[in-house]
């Protein structure tokens, strides 16, 4: 017992030199993972190993080696919590309790529902408005294609819309210029994060990044046109929340009941957000088109 205690203390004090997470840093961890992969990951015994392993879980690319990680992972945390220590992360994450094949859970219910509210709310705004909204291409067509990928677009999705209210309206060509880059930028930061290396650091920083660009953007729209057209109030409120919200992806703690983390309590929170944005575009979009109509009654 005083051995272990021993080496889980030398591992926070080396915590700051080396690299990779705590958790995964821990002896007892590695060779726990060792062993595992040795008694059940070769041979016969993979083979039994994936007779038993549930459809959905091959499905979903869980390997023999990935159950190991797993296993050894709550081990570790274990120990930990038995001497008194602060849970470690592993990988650069924290430990969550594994359901079906959802590595976390509440996030994954939580994207879902994001995903959801925002998929109702642009069928609402295809209902309400017409096509011929100078607006209804842009929302729509780029919405599909961007909502595939990962948080990051979301962002990138409304670079693109401020862009294309303030500017492209007047210079379709700029519009569609800025689009281009905005999708050579979305592959580079995928790619490094898909085939490089998953930098949680450096996507924090580009989102912040791209959030606050965003932010400064809309803001100095609406704040120049809140007189001429009211409903750039609920753009405002939009952009408000999200930045206040964006504070809790950099909130740091274990998951509560090793499910709901800071991320989870994020995507629920800015499902209201989306339904407010898509009334806001919906009322920008009938207002152009009731522009473009008198516009073309008068000539």
């Amino acid at each position: 017992m005083a051995g272990r205690t021993v080496r889980l203390v030398l591992l926070v004090g080396a915590a700051a030199l080396a690299s990779g997470s705590q958790g995964d840093r821990e002896p007892v961890y590695r060779d726990c993972v060792l062993r595992c992969e040795e008694r059940n990951c070769s041979g016969a015994a993979l083979k039994h190993f994936r007779s038993r392993q549930p459809i959905y879980m091959s499905l979903a690319g869980w390997t023999c080696q990935d159950d190991c990680k797993y296993e050894c992972m709550w081990v570790t945390v274990g120990l930990y919590l038995q001497e008194g220590h602060k849970v470690p992360q592993f990988h650069g994450k924290w430990p969550f309790f594994r359901f079906l094949c959802f590595q976390e859970p509440a996030s994954a219910v939580a994207s879902f529902l994001n995903g959801l509210a925002s998929l109702v709310m642009l069928c609402r705004y295809r209902t309400s408005v017409p096509a011929s909204s100078p607006m209804y291409p842009t929302c729509v067509a780029f919405a599909w294609k961007m909502d595939y990928f990962c948080a990051s677009t979301v962002i990138l999705h409304s670079v693109y819309l401020c862009c294309v209210r303030t500017v492209g309206l007047q210079r379709p060509a700029v519009a569609s210029a800025f689009r281009a880059l905005l999708l050579l930028m979305l592959t580079a930061h995928v790619s490094y994060l898909s085939l490089v290396r998953f930098d949680y650091g450096y996507n924090l920083a580009a989102n912040v990044a791209i959030g606050l660009v965003n932010a400064a953007w809309w803001l100095t729209w609406c704040l120049r046109n809140r007189q001429r057209l009211p409903h750039v109030r609920k753009c405002i409120v939009v952009v408000l929340l999200l930045q206040g919200l964006s504070l809790l992806e950099l909130l740091d703690f274990p998951p509560l009941f090793w499910v709901l983390d800071a991320h989870a309590v994020w995507h629920v929170s800015t499902i209201p957000v989306h339904v407010l944005f898509f009334s806001f575009l919906e009322d920008d979009s009938l207002y152009l088109l009731k522009e473009s109509e008198a516009k073309f009654k008068l000539d």
